[in-house]
């Protein structure tokens, strides 16, 4: 870490506490060339992947879409609002654990429809049809069969 005063790369750490929530780290240093002191903070940052689109568009990952596209598939549906959130945060975390610098729509669209069949079916094929373009009554049934 370079001090910002005199811009030496020689520095020590003279204190380290961790905040109250867990997630930073601020350190106290001193300078061994100036002798002057200054604080730095450590963060945790997590880079979520770009979504290539069927199209081949790249965008950034946006949690508050796939928690709208859960939402909206979940209308009028007896499922509490933190099973929404955790499905999200399972989603999320699974594609972090992947550790990919790209996703595509298609994946993360299977990922919503795993999720949504351990919450509601009906909820399931909802999203099914929009999702999978479904285009006569053989689509559904075909979707049902998969349930069982």
């Amino acid at each position: 870490m370079k001090c910002p005063f005199c811009i030496t790369d020689d520095t020590q750490v003279i204190d380290s506490r961790v905040n109250e929530q867990g997630n930073s780290i601020r350190r106290r240093r001193r300078c061994v060339a100036c002798e002057k002191r200054f604080t730095t903070y450590e963060h945790i940052e997590l880079t979520l992947p770009q979504v290539v689109k069927q199209d081949g568009k790249r965008e950034e990952f946006h949690r508050e879409k796939l928690l709208h596209s859960l939402t909206r598939a979940l209308h009028k549906r007896p499922v509490p609002v933190e099973f929404i959130d955790q499905a999200v945060e399972r989603i999320v975390i699974k594609i972090l654990a992947n550790g990919e610098r790209e996703i595509y729509s298609r994946d993360l669209g299977e990922d919503v429809m795993q999720e949504l069949k351990k919450l509601d079916k009906v909820a399931y094929i909802r999203f099914a049809s929009v999702y999978r373009s479904f285009t006569d009554i053989a689509d559904f049934n075909n979707a049902i069969k998969d349930l069982d």
